[in-house]
């Protein structure tokens, strides 16, 4: 009992401390609107209340006395009462509708820098899809929160208490009899408040793991249509549905049981006091205004009471989506720039990786006391297998991951003390798969450098070989792309990411399988390309094919997140038992192969092959 007990006032004091928050963090900016608001609500209650407390003299002047004159008085007045009520509703629900879809925009806005902020591991752990179906969900919360609170304060509250006001003065004793129906409400909130909490939560979840999953098929329904995956991921899709619709009806039982509580509780109330006051007028003569007055001040007042009553279990559900934007917003990026790290000063562009060591896991080492330099204004090439940690190499250079061990040196200066918004700067990167983002072509290019002129994108594109297919496109340079450029082909798709790394006019270049995937014509445009942007810039350089880094001023090898040959094409191609060399000849028996027997129809085959048996002989 006492572990009960001290639960829930830690959820209490959970509550307490989100509404604390989201107050301190926008009550003051809107202080004027809900000024504002608050005073049409107190004009509606106000409004409300002498509705009911006119019907005395309405009932006693006009039906029992007959005083017309009084009567049509009473009457207009009421029509300038409900006019005055209707404008102050509207006023209300246009000030909190405009604060609303302020505060969602605010907090869309926050959630989103705040996610620009947040490293690389962290989306590494999270799913994009139910990430953004989760925080779409959610940024409502707060909103409704503010919005609900505002709304029982200044009017649920004052309308009530106006109209008690009403009852008491109409009849202190029937007031009495109506109030007994208020403690097995509060006890029946209670209850269906702790029940509520944990389904919505799991409501919340189960929905964006929906969201998330419907998501990602569509952005991969090439990969879904080719191994007919349809059925499957229908399947699963139902599943979720399944449990969504669980969990929603089970929201919908529960909450709403408060329905048939308030309607009995005050069904009850009402018989009871028309009981009574049919029962006195009968026996004791009392007139019949002060009878109504207090029967329609009661049900007026059954409004706010239903309100109120469904206030706490509507607040629980803006709670539940409040708190899980504010775990988002909570969320400390795990790698700060270190206190006094000053911006990074390139001269030549020397990279050193001295003893460096990293792991994505515990007792998962990917590199394990890599040490080499990567000359300036020079072309380094890193070869090995899938797997070996090349691809690691680059994201430990652009500090989205922290080493375990060593240090990665630009110009004698340690990355980890220099400012990443400076690091990042002087890098450009190069994809094997290149991503485009909603917008224009010109857009997706000035990402690269978002001052860049007009200009210097076009100049851009054509160092890329891009603009003669740029300007076929309907629009030119502002042809909007489809979703990561589906329209565009993949050569297409990769010169304008290097359109993007050229207008970056970084003095690091960093080129990861840049022409792996492309066929021969676009692969000798974008390498075209490539050997424009490398000219006075250090460049590092991932590969598979020979043919692609036997040109490097320097080749470093990686096995097992090792680093086991150094040199030059030349010199690692003499170590007839080295990694490279081992390497080297596979690719050229199978360049031999492709001579002998493919007949000249793969040409980019056939330029490797021809190339190595030049370098044999």
């Amino acid at each position: 009992m006492a572990r009960k007990k001290l639960k829930a006032q830690d959820d209490a004091d959970k509550v307490l401390a989100v509404v604390h928050r989201v107050f301190r963090e926008n009550f003051r900016d809107f202080l004027p609107q809900y000024g504002l608001a608050a005073l049409c609500m107190l004009v509606i209650s106000a409004t409300t209340a002498y509705s009911a407390y006119i019907l005395k003299p309405i009932v006693d002047d006009g039906f029992v006395d007959a005083e017309w004159s009084t009567l049509y008085w009473h009457c207009g007045v009421l029509v300038i009462v409900y006019i005055l009520r209707g404008f102050a509703v509207y006023g209300q629900t246009v000030i909190l509708a405009q604060i609303g879809n302020n505060i969602v925009a605010r907090y869309q806005r926050r959630l989103f820098e705040h996610l620009m902020r947040l490293d690389i591991g962290f989306f590494t752990a999270s799913r994009s899809g139910q990430l953004s179906a989760r925080i779409a969900q959610n940024v409502t919360g707060i909103r409704d929160l503010l919005n609900m609170t505002i709304a029982a304060a200044a009017r649920d509250v004052v309308t009530l208490v106006s109209l008690v006001g009403v009852m008491i003065y109409m009849d202190p004793l029937l007031s009495l009899v109506a109030f007994l129906i208020g403690p097995p409400m509060i006890y029946a909130i209670n209850y269906l408040t702790r029940r509520l909490r944990k389904i919505t939560r799991e409501a919340v979840e189960i929905n964006s793991r929906f969201l998330g999953a419907m998501q990602e098929a569509v952005q991969g329904i090439a990969i879904v249509k080719a191994f007919t995956m349809e059925e499957a991921l229908s399947a699963k899709m139902g599943a979720l549905i399944h449990r969504a619709e669980e969990r929603s009806n089970k929201i919908a039982r529960v909450s709403e049981r408060l329905t048939p509580v308030t309607e009995i509780l005050v069904g009850i109330s009402v018989a009871a006091v028309l009981v009574y006051a049919g029962w006195r007028a009968a026996n004791q003569g009392v007139p019949p205004g002060s009878v109504i007055a207090f029967i329609g001040a009661m049900i007026f007042a059954y409004d706010p009471v239903r309100k109120l009553a469904r206030l706490q279990v509507n607040l629980e559900r803006a709670l539940v989506n409040a708190r899980m934007i504010y775990e988002i917003l909570d969320l400390e990026p795990q790698q700060g720039d270190m206190p006094g790290a000053l911006p990074l000063q390139v001269s030549s562009g020397h990279v050193r990786f001295e003893n460096v060591s990293f792991s994505y896991a515990e007792q998962m080492p990917v590199l394990r006391g890599v040490d080499f330099a990567a000359g300036g204004r020079k072309t380094t090439a890193i070869v090995g297998h899938s797997g070996a940690g090349k691809s690691t190499l680059f994201a430990l250079l652009q500090r989205f991951y922290d080493l375990d061990n060593g240090t990665i040196y630009i110009d004698g200066q340690d990355i980890s003390r220099v400012t990443k918004h400076s690091l990042r700067s002087a890098v450009a990167y190069v994809s094997q798969h290149p991503y485009l983002f909603e917008g224009s072509i010109r857009d997706n290019i000035r990402y690269g450098r978002p001052d860049a002129s007009d200009a210097e994108v076009e100049e851009a594109a054509r160092l890329a070989n891009a603009e003669e297919f740029i300007l076929q496109q309907l629009q030119g340079y502002d042809t909007l792309l489809g979703e990561n450029g589906v329209t565009l082909s993949g050569g297409q798709r990769q010169r304008i990411s290097i359109a993007r790394a050229i207008v970056r006019d970084a003095p690091i270049l960093l080129l990861d399988e840049a022409t792996s995937a492309l066929d021969n014509e676009s692969e000798a445009k974008v390498q075209q390309a490539l050997e424009r942007m490398m000219k006075k810039r250090t460049t590092l350089v991932i590969a598979h094919r020979i043919s692609t880094v036997v040109n490097a001023d320097h080749i470093v090898v990686l096995e097992d997140g090792r680093l086991v040959e150094e040199g030059t094409h030349s010199a690692l191609v003499r170590m007839p038992h080295g990694v490279y060399a081992r390497f080297y000849r596979m690719q050229m028996e199978r360049g031999q192969d492709l001579l002998d027997n493919a007949g000249g129809v793969d040409t980019k085959n056939d330029e490797v092959a021809t190339e190595m048996m030049e370098q044999r002989r």
